[in-house]
């Protein structure tokens, strides 16, 4: 515990300096109890935002893939990180996340599953489907990777049903957010269709484990660009969720109350 309190204040500082975020609804996050942290995942440095919130240790649950790089390992366990196996599904890390909750402690979580950007198995596959005679894979990668996953899977659900021409769709596809901003802008989207679409689907297990220890979730979301002194990059905070027995009901007011955060 020393050495995440060491690091919240020294790395912590360095973070608030050269990302320059702002974070409002820190006084949402209680001081003590069994809480789940719950946000969207859109970049690797998320977590930071939500640990510099508050002075409670957050146990985070982290791909397993970090803790089998012998170089950063030890910085994830003296974070006191909880390895996940992403390939399976991994009762351990399940176990070891309700672990931390019954013994009072916060556990954070995104409820997305994985990072909200673009994966190799997906570029792939668009590529081969609408760019592959017209550019090189490298370089389609290089101009589609910043793009997040929801949006263009958006974009292409737009495609099929004939809102926007496929040739829009091949246009636009390596700056998706921004076309879909003028897409509500210009009346052919509402807001709430575009918010709809702007996360992947929430899994079950933030509102599981709540449900099985009496743990609030405390929702947050995360808008803006990270960029050295940033001027758009906004951290909201909510109030705290109670998990009912109707775990599909419970998800989707999760869902509910960070799509409205993001707004």
């Amino acid at each position: 515990m020393l050495r995440y309190r060491i690091f919240r204040i020294i790395l912590g500082g360095i973070y608030k300096f050269w990302y320059n975020p702002k974070i409002i609804g820190k006084e949402n996050i209680p001081n003590d109890g069994p809480i789940i942290i719950a946000g969207n995942h859109v970049h690797i440095m998320d977590q930071c935002n939500v640990i510099i919130a508050t002075k409670r240790c957050i146990h985070y649950m982290a791909k397993k893939e970090y803790f089998d790089n012998k170089k950063v390992a030890w910085f994830f366990k003296s974070a006191h990180c909880i390895p996940v196996d992403r390939s399976i599904h991994d009762d351990a890390a399940k176990i070891a996340g309700i672990e931390v909750l019954k013994q009072k402690h916060a556990l954070g979580i995104f409820p997305e599953g994985t990072r909200n950007a673009i994966k190799e198995e997906r570029a792939k596959e668009l590529y081969e489907k609408y760019f592959s005679e017209e550019i090189s894979y490298e370089e389609f990668i290089k101009k589609i990777k910043d793009n997040k996953t929801s949006h263009i899977n958006y974009l292409e659900e737009l495609k099929d049903s004939k809102v926007i021409t496929e040739e829009e769709f091949k246009d636009n596809i390596y700056t998706s957010n921004e076309f879909l901003n003028d897409m509500v802008l210009n009346y052919r989207i509402t807001k709430e269709e575009y918010y709809n679409h702007s996360l992947l689907p929430f899994k079950f297990g933030a509102v599981s484990m709540a449900h099985k220890t009496n743990a609030k979730i405390i929702p947050y979301a995360i808008t803006g660009d990270y960029k050295f002194r940033s001027k758009n990059l906004v951290v909201k905070i909510g109030e705290a969720i109670e998990v009912t027995e109707d775990l599909e009901e419970s998800n989707k007011r999760l869902t509910e109350a960070i799509r409205n955060l993001m707004k």
